[in-house]
């Protein structure tokens, strides 16, 4: 399997945005935290966290074709796989947990961090509540698809304020290094 250090380097060999280096930074934590509470691999859920999007600035029209292929190449199927489903509408099967659970993280992990970007106090404060009151604003971040939000959690078994929970308490312990 690829290393951490080698997802790195290939993540910032096609990415140079900041924000969304960010947000597969924040992607990548709350897999990882997500792999401890499950018993799964640590190391495979946050390489998919972190590299779900690595081809999307520099290959917007083959996103996520171009990152997929090169995991395929080293043999890191699994992950591959699940890069490869983080968006229904692609049509791709959710055959493991891994594939349901960065499905599950990724849109909603992009929505908290806008919701805390516009807080006075950032994430320090925020609530599942209050995430959950914005998902239902259709103007706010209206880039994120709240189909994929929802279909997710119910792809992942989770309960939607619970999984804004988790998620809130990764970020929230991560706070200085995101800057959110």
């Amino acid at each position: 399997m690829i290393s951490r250090t080698e997802a790195r380097l290939l993540l910032e060999s096609m990415t140079q945005s900041a924000s969304l280096l960010r947000h597969m930074r924040t992607v990548e934590l709350v897999m990882e935290a997500y792999a401890e509470k499950l018993g799964q691999d640590l190391e495979a859920w946050a390489i998919a966290g972190l590299l779900h999007d690595a081809d999307y600035e520099a290959h917007p029209d083959q996103h996520p074709a171009v990152i997929v292929a090169r995991l395929q190449e080293s043999g890191d199927h699994s992950i591959a796989h699940a890069i490869s489903a983080h968006y229904t509408k692609w049509g791709v099967s959710y055959d493991s947990l891994l594939d349901k659970g960065l499905l599950a993280c990724d849109e909603i992990t992009g929505f908290i961090v806008a919701c805390a970007q516009v807080r006075p106090e950032g994430i320090s404060t925020l609530e599942p509540r209050s995430v959950i009151k914005k998902l239902k604003d259709k103007g706010f971040a209206a880039k994120v698809d709240r189909e994929e939000v929802y279909k997710g959690v119910e792809l992942f078994g989770v309960e939607l304020a619970d999984h804004i929970a988790f998620i809130l308490d990764v970020l929230k312990r991560n706070k200085e290094e995101l800057a959110i």
